[in-house]
């Protein structure tokens, strides 16, 4: 499959076809009479337009060394200049004609449009002004050469200034696109968990209803029931039934949004849960670089929920370890760091059970919806690392505090 169109995927071969044709233009325009050739041509004039040609030729080099070939076709202008004045080695059948040939003009296009940064830009303009006095001939004042001569150095400069403008706008305007389509994602992707949150809200509250009247029936038959296989069989029937109520709100406390000023805390907590993580016997230390505003408040949030569930899994799986947590904020993204060392006692078996084994997944899910990345594994030394990046600025609809 193609890449792009064939002039973009081989500009060789199209600058050195452009460098013949223009070669073989300005050959065919001086033998004509179009620039310097005299009336009467002897070995020097056709030794010059070999010459002429092989200045034209390197326009096959104009992307990769622009200034050198504006040096040497403005060096083959003004060695022509000097053979006709002051040398009188030429004499030109037309005197008033531009002596430079026609590949200056798509020389002079080079230097602006292939220059890569501002130093290079500024040698172009020097070299551009060089070039313009010799094809000019601005110390034999002629209103006609001088205006010519102009308009062929010039032309090339300002093609190329509007063509890095139209570039830079239209770059401009497609990072915009990219940005206002990267938006309506996320504003989709809450829009969509807002949903889900409700639908389970209103899953919880039908179910809960049924169960509970259940639950109810069950503790009314575990009473008057005469026999006591049915108390029995009644009494398991609302044990099972409250142990369903008590995961179902677990589940949908899970899913359930933050309400308005109990949201999760953000960046400036990590200090709390570090801390926290001290006190109760697992050694923890905060590690922070760069400046914590610039990340955004869902990045923020996010992040702490990565720390929270990191040092959770240390107190659960690696009793007597240390942590370091280690958060580096910069313009581009924030990276969030959690390592622990080799434990120095088994697992927490009782600790280790009550969790559902998700919570790593669930960060990853998180973090995906950010366009973030999680890299969960272990050292070699025996230790766990939990390392996450995450953009600095994730829009979101949520007002502006």
């Amino acid at each position: 499959m193609s890449d792009g169109p064939w002039h973009r995927r081989h500009p060789i071969a199209v600058d050195t076809a452009i460098a013949v044709c223009f070669a073989l233009l300005d050959s065919g325009m001086t033998l004509l009479g179009a620039t310097w050739w005299p009336e009467r041509p002897g070995g020097l004039a056709w030794a010059m337009l070999g010459v002429q040609a092989l200045a034209c030729l390197s326009l096959a080099a104009r992307r990769r060394a622009p200034l050198t070939v504006v040096a040497v076709l403005g060096a083959f202008t003004l060695a022509v200049t000097l053979l006709i004045s002051p040398a009188h080695a030429l004499t030109p059948a037309h005197p008033g004609n531009v002596w430079a040939p026609f590949s200056t003009a798509l020389a002079a296009y080079g230097p602006v449009c292939y220059g890569k940064n501002a130093w290079n830009r500024r040698a172009a303009y020097l070299v551009l002004g060089v070039f313009t006095l010799v094809v000019a001939r601005a110390w034999q004042p002629s209103v006609t050469v001088i205006s010519i001569g102009l308009l062929r150095t010039a032309v090339g400069p300002l093609l190329a200034l509007y063509f890095d403008a139209r570039r830079r706008l239209v770059c401009a305007l497609t990072e915009r696109a990219e940005r206002a389509e990267r938006e309506r994602h996320l504003l989709a992707e809450r829009a969509r968990a807002e949903e889900r949150t409700r639908l389970a809200g209103e899953m919880h509250d039908v179910v809960t209803h049924r169960v509970s009247l259940m639950v109810l029936q069950a503790g009314a038959l575990r009473v008057t029931a005469p026999d006591a296989a049915t108390r029995r069989a009644a009494e398991e029937l609302r044990a099972a039934g409250c142990q369903a109520l008590e995961e179902l709100r677990d589940l949908i406390g899970i899913l359930r949004t933050a309400p308005e000023g109990d949201r999760t805390p953000s960046v400036a907590g990590f200090a709390a849960l570090v801390a926290e993580s001290t006190a109760v016997g697992v050694p923890a230390e905060l590690v922070e670089r760069g400046d914590p505003s610039l990340a955004s408040p869902l990045v923020g949030r996010t992040a702490y929920r990565i720390v929270r569930e990191a040092l959770t899994n240390v107190r659960k799986h690696a009793p007597g370890a240390r942590v370091t947590v280690r958060i580096e904020y910069d313009e581009a993204r924030v990276r969030v760091v959690v390592s622990n060392t080799r434990p120095t006692a088994g697992p927490n078996s009782e600790l280790a059970r009550t969790g559902s084994g998700l919570g790593i997944e669930g960060l990853r899910r998180r973090i995906e919806l950010v366009h973030g990345t999680l890299r969960a594994a272990g050292d070699p030394d025996g230790g766990f690392r939990v390392e996450a990046v995450l953009p600095a600025y994730v829009p979101t609809a949520e007002p502006v505090v």
